[in-house]
């Protein structure tokens, strides 16, 4: 057994490892979400009249959140969005 090959088995067994605690903890959501779907009140459809707006500017927020870190999970440099004049000293 090479060192290469103890390297890839250890891989391995941790990623299994991993995979089997994600689907013990998806396991348990799932069994949570049935248990309050269960008992919870049935509530009548909310007709908002603003809730395109307020969906609109969640999406806004969402996407600019997203722009202000891509940076930091991509390799690409987006452009900076901090306001002129905050810079620390």
């Amino acid at each position: 057994m090479t060192v290469t090959t103890s390297t890839q088995e250890l891989q391995d067994e941790i990623l299994k490892t991993v995979r089997k605690g994600q689907e013990a903890v998806v396991d348990a959501i799932q069994t949570w979400a049935d248990a309050v779907q269960s008992v919870k009140p049935s509530l009548p459809d909310l007709n908002i009249p603003f809730t395109d707006q307020l969906l609109s500017a969640q999406r806004k927020f969402a996407e600019e959140a997203l722009a202000a870190i891509a940076p930091l999970y991509t390799s690409e440099h987006a452009p900076s969005t901090k306001k002129a004049g905050t810079t620390a000293k």
